[in-house]
């Protein structure tokens, strides 16, 4: 079988399926189009990186032909794109990257045109020597070809495994952000939006999908081809069922239908990323799309639920309404993030999704605590830029600032602003400010008076009433899409008053720092403030727009996007509240006051036994969600100091971690049963017991290994603790080697990912050298999955020196095979210096991203990297022995 997959800027996609490769026309020979069409005398006409302005020319339709070729491995097309020419020009300008172009028209002109070619820019420019003219509409023709991509960018080639065994063929696309332009000449630029016809010649004995539904099929010897309705601006059941309930769903909430006639989920064999929203055909890796249920387990389900609402929700973020730059491209995904928890939340409330929506938050305060964070909407100009903006920053932080304004603004007003916003720009382009217009231009004249959430339609500005005063929304989300960070939020005792501050909450500088003032400087936030008493149950709140107010828990339920310090005493009485009466806060009170704690001994705002003595209540904690994130920050503490060569302290923090959370150990099954909180934990737990050598979690793994063993492999494994028992298992020799046959034989994405994960927990270092040699070839384990393979190597305590070594030593192939920008290298580099906690390994990181400055300059990614190794420096100068202290104290 073979596959065919196309897609441009989530608005066609197309997908070819055969029985067995086939003979098929060969790719014509093209020479190199420059000295084809005579360009000697014509300079290429446009400098920039980004193309000519929307009032330049716009394209209105693509009507496109491609023809792949599996068995020679390229492909042949041709595309008629119809313009629209605003102002009087000789030129088209637009993106081409690696393609042969062998011919280029003007049709019903007959004049075969010159074109020029910008690599270093991805355009070509094609000359007509007749003017083309304003107010004027015009067909270009374009021939080309090129080799079947390598790689996971533009249109490339991959394979997959029969049930039988037999490898076959198959080709895929994946164009965000820059690589259209791979797979055909086109204006490769969001604010471009056109239609598309698309036409697949091939052979009978293939199969082929598109975005939309087949109109015409014509199997002739001249013309085989599959014909595609013009697009618009499962393998299990249980897939069927979610994406057909997620879209009833989103259908409701947007009070807009789905507009498309179909929509298919596909899994890709070699994908880079987790999936991508093409408009009526959504492409997905395998662990990201099909759930196994004797393999898959609850945290796969989780995870495969939460990106098909991902997926859909950008046919709505992103499809039918797009951003006008990349600069906002946390437009589509801050979006579509945070939609997953609202879609998951109310389609599958059993999952329990609100629970992970705290470690989305904590995971974007880890990064915009550090100085190489950015703000939200961002400058980017170059692909590598493009790439580099699909991080942490757009989807994470994203996701939090938009839960917060939803809870600011209450869910039917967020909700209906929301519906405002895709109906006005469906089919179109928008930024920031469209948004905020569309959220803040909600209620009536009569609604302001009434003192509802509303606005004054006299004004400019929109306001709404919050805390008692009319406010403006735009400048409100302006503090927080506009400038990088996040705010410290400091409560100090004056007497019977408390006064808060807001400074800049950063990790990577003390505030004894001599930098301190300077990167606070400038930096403010308009925070909508939550906070509950003692002697009320009434969540209160305050809007802070100024240094210092008068006025205290303080962001209740976390729904704001701000850390909290509380001074003079104020930890020592949350720490008795906890010991005394901990549910008199919510367990995302209690999540976020342990999450606070640590953070802000990170950033030396707390002393670290203050955090630690915190924790001591979870001995009464039945939560789930506050023991993971207790029991998280410990797991950290030993991970990093087992690399540190502290082999007294490790062993007695992790004597310590065993004896303190005895009852939570004892108290776990290995089974499958009890709710998604409930197998969460177990999972995480005997997780870390094992990793700690916890004797009877280890004799019980060992046991399940060989029963798995003596069934050669058809035996059922509790799903959440697979993983586990492959990790006990992988141990000795026999138990490695058995596991690597099950990987290479297994048909299952999910099975694989555990077992992988398992093999690179070898202490061997020769078989962790193995495996990073199979994931080089990319046939064992495929390409995709050797940036996963790297930092699964970097977690292990003798594997994270071999994992750099290997990054350095094959940074050119790690760059050519996943592209600079892309967040595998972002991963690659922030995932394996995450573990240096020395002055020397920060010497070493620097020296080398000194070595390769021509590229590290380009990405952000270095930054974050070096503020990362320096905030571990820093934590160990000035915690390092409290720690080995508190840990003694606690052992007597």
């Amino acid at each position: 079988m073979a596959l065919v997959s196309l897609f441009a800027l989530s608005l066609f996609h197309v997908f070819l399926v055969g029985s067995q490769p086939n003979s098929s026309q060969q790719a014509s020979g093209h020479q190199g189009a420059q000295s084809l069409l005579g360009t000697d005398n014509l300079s290429f006409p446009w400098s920039r990186l980004r193309l000519p302005r929307y009032t330049y020319i716009v394209p209105l339709h693509y009507r496109l032909l491609l023809h792949p070729d599996l068995e020679n491995l390229n492909f042949t097309g041709s595309v008629q794109i119809q313009i629209d020419v605003q102002n009087n020009t000789n030129w088209v300008v637009l993106h081409s990257k690696g393609l042969q172009i062998s011919r280029a028209t003007i049709l019903n002109q007959n004049l075969v045109l010159p074109v020029l070619h910008n690599p270093s820019h991805e355009q070509i420019g094609i000359f007509s020597p007749r003017v083309l003219s304003s107010g004027q509409k015009y067909f270009l023709y374009i021939e080309f070809g090129a080799k079947l991509a390598e790689g996971f960018y533009g249109f490339y080639k991959s394979t997959y495994r029969t049930s039988s065994g037999e490898t076959r063929n198959l080709a895929s696309t994946h164009f965000e952000p820059t690589s259209a332009r791979m797979a055909f000449p086109c204006f490769d630029e969001p604010i471009f939006k056109a239609n598309f016809s698309v036409r697949i010649r091939r052979s009978p004995e293939y199969i082929s999908l598109s975005n939309m539904p087949v109109v015409s099929v014509r199997l002739c010897e001249d013309d085989k081809g599959i014909r595609y309705s013009k697009t618009m601006q499962l393998k299990f059941e249980f897939l069927c069922h979610l994406s057909v309930k997620m879209l009833d769903f989103y259908e409701e909430y947007f009070n807009i239908r789905y507009p498309l006639p179909k929509q298919d989920l596909i899994a890709i064999p070699d994908f880079q990323s987790g999936a991508m929203e093409n408009w009526g055909l959504t492409t997905y890796r395998e662990t990201s799309l099909l759930f196994d249920p004797p393999t898959s387990s609850i945290s796969d389900k989780l995870w495969v639920t939460m990106v098909i609402g991902h997926e859909l929700a950008h046919q709505w973020f992103g499809n039918l309404v797009t951003m006008k730059w990349w600069n906002d491209i946390w437009l589509n995904e801050g979006f579509a993030r945070y939609m997953e928890y609202i879609s998951v939340e109310a389609t599958y409330p059993e999952l329990k999704v609100d629970e992970y929506l705290l470690d989305t938050c904590f995971a974007a305060v880890g990064h915009d605590s550090l100085n190489s964070s950015r703000p939200i909407s961002s400058p980017a100009e170059n692909p590598t830029q493009i790439k580099e903006m699909f991080d942490t920053v757009s989807y994470d932080k994203g996701a939090c600032v938009l839960h917060m304004l939803r809870h600011f603004l209450t869910d039917d007003v967020f909700q209906s602003g929301i519906v405002r916003y895709l109906r006005k720009y469906s089919y179109k382009n928008a930024h920031n400010q469209d948004l905020w217009d569309s959220l803040a231009n909600t209620c009536s004249e009569e609604d302001f008076i009434s003192g509802e959430h509303c606005y004054s339609s006299s004004q400019a500005t929109k306001n709404y009433l919050f805390a008692g005063e009319h406010l403006d929304l735009t400048a409100m989300m302006n503090t927080w899409t506009l400038q990088k960070g996040i705010p410290l939020v400091t409560v100090t005792r004056k007497g019977s008053r408390l006064l808060l501050r807001q400074d800049r909450f950063l990790r990577t500088v003390l505030p004894s720092d001599p930098l301190w003032p300077m990167l606070q400087k400038g930096f403010l936030w308009h925070i909508p403030l939550t906070y509950k008493t003692d002697v009320s149950s009434t969540i209160h709140r305050h809007l802070m727009t100024t240094q210092t107010v008068s006025w205290v828990k303080v962001n209740a339920d976390m729904t704001g996007y701000y850390v909290v310090h509380y001074e003079d005493g104020g930890w020592d009485e949350i720490n008795k509240l906890l010991r005394e009466n901990h549910t008199a806060l919510s367990y995302k009170d209690r999540s976020h006051l342990i999450h606070n704690a640590f953070q802000l001994v990170t950033a030396g705002h707390l002393p670290i036994n203050k955090a630690l003595d915190l924790i001591g209540y979870l001995r009464y904690e039945s939560h789930t969600v506050p023991l993971l994130q207790g029991l998280g920050y410990l797991e950290a503490f030993y991970r990093l100091i087992e690399k540190r060569h502290e082999p007294e302290l490790t062993q007695n923090l992790g004597t310590y971690i065993l004896r303190f959370f005895r009852a939570v150990i004892d108290q776990q099954t290995w089974s499958d049963s009890g709710s998604v909180s409930e197998r969460r934990l177990r999972s995480e737990v005997l997780s870390l017991a094992c990793h700690l050598d916890d004797p009877p979690c280890l004799e019980r793994a060992q046991q399940s290994f060989k029963d798995w063993l003596q069934s050669n492999g058809t035996l059922n494994l509790p799903t959440d603790v697979a993983e586990i028992v492959y990790t006990v298992g992988a141990q000795d020799n026999d138990g490695w080697t058995s596991l690597l046959h099950a990987y290479n034989n297994s048909l299952s994405a999910a099975q694989k990912h555990k077992i992988l994960f398992a093999l690179t927990h070898s202490r061997d270092t020769n078989k962790l050298e193995r495996l990073l040699e199979l994931g080089v070839e990319g046939k064992v384990i495929r390409s995709q999955d050797l940036s996963s393979l790297i930092l699964m190597v970097a977690r292990n305590p003798r594997g994270y020196q071999l994992a750099w070594t290997f990054v350095k030593t094959n940074w050119d192939m790690l760059v050519k095979r996943f592209q600079l920008g892309s967040f595998c290298i972002r991963n690659i580099l922030i995932g394996t210096t995450g573990h240096f906690s020395s002055p020397k390994e920060l010497t070493e990181v620097q020296l080398f991203f000194e070595s390769i400055k021509e590229q590290s300059s380009q990405l952000r990614a270095t930054q974050v990297a070096l503020d990362n190794v320096r905030k571990n420096v820093r934590w160990f100068q000035r915690n390092l022995e409290p720690l080995r202290d508190w840990v003694n104290d606690q052992l007597k």
